[in-house]
């Protein structure tokens, strides 16, 4: 009998107790259903805003307390922490593995399985990173090459632009876990959706070819720092060079050099002083009209090699009058932290704890350089590692806020800042730098 035919009440005699159990078994499993749903909403809630909470940083939110309390042991306190406040890393290398152990060949790089150096994602997730620079770093080119005025090609740009064409076709290989980010907006977004989000940094004035219009373009692609200089001098600025200093050539940041930081202000690229002479990272400081990061350095009074900031230079960082707001990252490399063979985590603590005495805590934040150095710290071996310095800085008397900073919210207060800058300046229609290296040869001399 087809449906339009039956009967609207059936002739059957109901079964009333049977149907009444159903009923009341439905119901049950309904509210089971709703009070799951609740419960599960709840606590996506308070993930989200105990997120939120640390991301806009304990300047903002100092006043409001974590759900619950972190537990007593050190090392179970720092997890517990990372989930709510993960890592922000100013400076990895992965992307100079691809290239020297791959030849930049994404398809065939396997980021879930162990990777030969310090970084892939097993590991990422362990040690709870939210976020990183992925450095775009191609070396110096030979001196005797390009020559005194650094005038000749030697394919640095070509290079940079592999690396930064590498760096973005891993991030797109693994979606479930890399977001591309571009600004401090996106990277708390990122964090809120369990992703690590990812940005790149351009590590030395070199990879510039001498060309501020390079700098734009670099942007464009995504760049979000430029590291003045790496061991080498440039057309920019002077290196401090590596362990020992080097001899100056522009005593500090070149003509050209003050040009590419006002530029560098207008369109919101961070200022990266690691690497610079300290002549260099004064003249930074002082000309910068945004507030200036080192994204891997250490302290040189803790270590005393070339390649650590001076007290006499973290002094100019903070927002007293004088001051410029930014963020030392600290570097693991062992040459830079301690003599050889004693370098650990608590060493790495040392630096942390005498910048933060130097330029308070809400300056300092993490650089690690990991596939970027040979050794690490005992205690450091890789990006699994970074609750073991959490828990060191827990036990000499850190509390959540802070840490929460050290982790994160430093750096994301200080990019905020930068994009500020920008903002202001291009609403004020300050007009772009089109300055060009007055040693190239290739271009008149006037028009």
């Amino acid at each position: 009998m087809s449906e339009e035919t039956e009967p609207l009440i059936s002739s059957q005699q109901r079964n009333y107790a049977h149907d009444d159990a159903e009923h009341e078994a439905a119901q049950q499993q309904s509210r089971a259903i709703r009070i799951r749903a609740i419960i599960w909403s709840l606590l996506t809630l308070v993930f989200i805003v105990s997120v939120i909470v640390i991301l806009f940083g304990p300047d903002h939110y100092g006043h409001v307390d974590w759900p619950g309390a972190l537990p007593r042991d050190p090392d179970q306190a720092a997890r517990k922490l990372l989930d709510m406040a993960p890592v922000i890393d100013g400076h990895i290398d992965l992307p100079i593995i691809a290239r020297r152990v791959w030849r930049n060949n994404v398809s065939a790089i396997p980021l879930h399985d162990m990777m030969p150096m310090h970084v892939d994602i097993p590991r990422l997730r362990e040690g709870r990173v939210g976020g990183f620079f992925w450095s775009v770093f191609v070396s110096c080119a030979d001196h005797s090459a390009e020559g005194i005025d650094f005038v000749n090609a030697t394919w640095r740009v070509r290079d940079t632009l592999e690396q930064i064409d590498v760096a973005k076709g891993l991030i797109a290989k693994y979606p479930e876990t890399f977001q591309y980010a571009i600004s401090s907006t996106d990277i708390k977004e990122s964090i809120t959706q369990g992703k690590i989000a990812s940005l790149l940094g351009v590590e030395g004035g070199h990879q510039l070819g001498n060309s501020i219009a390079v700098l734009r373009q670099y942007y464009d692609l995504g760049v979000r720092y430029v590291t003045l200089t790496h061991t080498c001098h440039n057309a920019f600025a002077d290196s401090c060079g590596g362990l020992e200093t080097i001899p100056p050539l522009h005593y500090g940041l070149s003509p050209l050099g003050f040009k590419l930081i006002e530029e560098m202000n207008r369109i919101g690229m961070l200022v990266d002083l690691s690497h610079t002479s300290d002549m260099t990272a004064v003249h930074g400081i002082m000309h910068s009209k945004a507030p200036v990061i080192w994204s891997h350095s250490s302290a040189r009074v803790v270590h005393d090699v070339a390649r650590n900031v001076p007290d006499e230079v973290l002094s100019m960082i903070g927002t007293g009058e004088g001051q410029k707001d930014g963020i030392i990252m600290v570097n693991f490399s062992p040459s830079f932290v301690a003599p050889d063979g004693k370098a650990d985590v608590k060493k790495v603590a040392d630096h942390v704890q005498h910048i933060a005495n130097v330029v308070g805590k809400k300056h300092v934040g993490i650089g690690s350089d990991f596939d970027g150095i040979l050794d690490t710290p005992k205690g450091l071996e890789d990006v699994s590692k970074y609750p073991n310095l959490i828990a060191e800085l827990l036990r000499r008397g850190w509390d959540k806020y802070e840490l929460a900073g050290f982790t994160g919210g430093n750096f994301l207060r200080v990019f905020a800042a930068v994009e500020d800058v920008a903002r202001q300046l291009q609403a004020a229609g300050t007009p772009p730098v089109y300055d060009i290296y007055r040693k190239r040869g290739d271009l008149p001399q006037r028009y």
